[in-house]
């Protein structure tokens, strides 16, 4: 007959895990687990952000190909809307008459807003050199300081 050990010999060894150990890989992997959602959601974050920019200077592009239809009352300022403008630009009717042609940039600006959301703006300055085209947008969606409100802005300037 075989002698098997008692339970108080030295020779008697724990099988297995106990439940301490398996509570304590659980809440490693969990901690793990938690910050990989996290560093998701920062990555969700600047990825719209970023997509943002791009359709900011795809959206300068789009006004600059559109001054480039009519170049000659571009480049003598005809679409020039020098202040950043959120809403559709018009002329003074206290002021006197211009001939700057609005309904351009008004159309590209609805475009902009459409895209960037209601609180983007631009501004169009054309000279017989040059033309610079302006977005401003509110990027609180992106990381960063929340204490941080400044608007981004991208400008983009080409000759006509």
């Amino acid at each position: 007959m075989k002698n098997f050990p008692t339970p108080g010999s030295g020779r008697n060894r724990q099988a297995g895990s106990s439940l301490l150990e398996v509570l304590i890989a659980v809440l490693i992997l969990a901690v793990g687990m938690l910050g990989m959602a996290a560093l998701q959601a920062v990555t969700l974050k600047n990825s719209n952000s970023s997509a943002a920019r791009s359709q900011a200077v795809m959206q300068s592009y789009s006004l600059l190909d559109r001054l480039r239809l009519n170049r000659e009352l571009a480049m003598s300022g005809g679409f020039n809307v020098t202040g950043w403008t959120c809403a559709a630009a018009a002329a003074d009717p206290d002021g006197p008459a211009d001939d700057t042609d609005y309904s351009v940039f008004n159309g590209w600006l609805q475009e902009v807003q459409g895209v960037l959301g209601s609180s983007a703006c631009g501004r169009v300055q054309c000279s017989a050199a040059e033309c610079t085209v302006g977005v401003r947008w509110d990027d609180t969606r992106a990381t960063g300081d929340p204490q941080d409100t400044e608007p981004l802005e991208i400008e983009t300037t080409t000759g006509l």
